[in-house]
């Protein structure tokens, strides 16, 4: 399968999930929206990753490129079967493109922290790839609503909504599998003013401090693209 990328800022690509697709026999392209890159027509791939960036969904006065970019999200979800798949940023996007509510979280999550999986998650196919109450990384201001229709993921202590499956191909991922240390490492020192104190934000020493974490959720972010892979089949 040929999947394209949407990429919103250069420290914010497809870390672990590069390798992992490389390694599956998976052909990748990407849209460097940051840069002005043209965006493709939607027959030029067979699957879509939206990833996250520091701006809000609604930001299209800073950021001219958003109101394209949500016209093809919209299409590819409503005018085709291809798999499509967003986190953190990428996630509200979509949550938008389907009419879900994206505003601002009550608080700040950024680091490691647990999620609270929803029941019918864990015991749908997809519920393999998380285990709960295991800390995932987490880097984000908004949030979002559950779309209609769509089986929620489940809850972290910082935000109520992280994440929703639709038709077992539109998938969105509040939270980072993908991060890496060294792209971890990057965020930091590209969104390190973020690092405010407050409850629910750690320290660049507290995020990079067990780099063994990176390599569990790196296992899960590849078998979790997997599953959603599947989709096209």
């Amino acid at each position: 399968m040929h999947i394209h990328y949407l990429q919103h800022v250069p420290f914010e690509d497809l870390a672990s999930l590069g390798p992992a697709l490389l390694a599956m026999g998976h052909t990748l392209s990407h849209t460097r929206l940051y840069a002005g890159d043209p965006l493709p027509a939607s027959d030029r791939f067979d699957a879509l990753i939206v990833m996250g960036g520091p701006m809000g969904v609604h930001d299209e006065a800073i950021h001219r490129w958003l109101a394209a970019e949500k016209s093809l999200i919209r299409q590819v979800i409503e005018q085709t079967v291809k798999p499509v798949l967003g986190i953190c940023l990428g996630a509200q996007l979509i949550a938008d493109a389907l009419g879900a509510t994206v505003s601002a979280n009550p608080c700040r999550e950024i680091g490691w922290f647990p999620l609270d999986l929803d029941a019918a998650f864990s015991a749908s196919r997809w519920g393999g790839y998380l285990v709960a109450g295991e800390p995932v990384f987490h880097w984000h201001g908004d949030t979002f609503a559950l779309p209609a229709g769509a089986l929620a993921i489940g809850s972290s202590a910082a935000c109520a909504t992280q994440g929703y499956i639709v038709e077992d191909r539109v998938v969105g991922l509040q939270f980072h599998l993908e991060t890496t240390l060294e792209s971890a490492t990057a965020l930091i020192a590209a969104c390190g003013d973020e690092l405010d104190g407050s409850a629910y934000v750690q320290s660049a020493g507290e995020m990079l401090a067990n780099p063994e974490r990176f390599t569990r959720i790196n296992r899960a972010a590849a078998g979790f693209v997997g599953e959603w892979l599947k989709s096209a089949s």
